[in-house]
């Protein structure tokens, strides 16, 4: 029962990156950190600028 539904013959892109996160563990972590945090500090220097 581990092969996949014949609906969907390859995995999702979600379930390749999830897999590679688990695989990853820390590294994956720690670059999704720095870009959640780059993207917040770009959005609030782009409001501070536009406002």
């Amino acid at each position: 029962m581990s092969n996949t539904p014949s609906t969907e013959p390859q995995p999702s892109y979600v379930k390749l990156a999830m897999r590679n996160m688990v695989r990853k563990g820390g590294t994956s972590l720690k670059h999704f950190a720095l870009t959640a945090v780059g993207l917040l500090s770009l959005l609030i220097g782009l409001a501070y600028l536009t406002h």
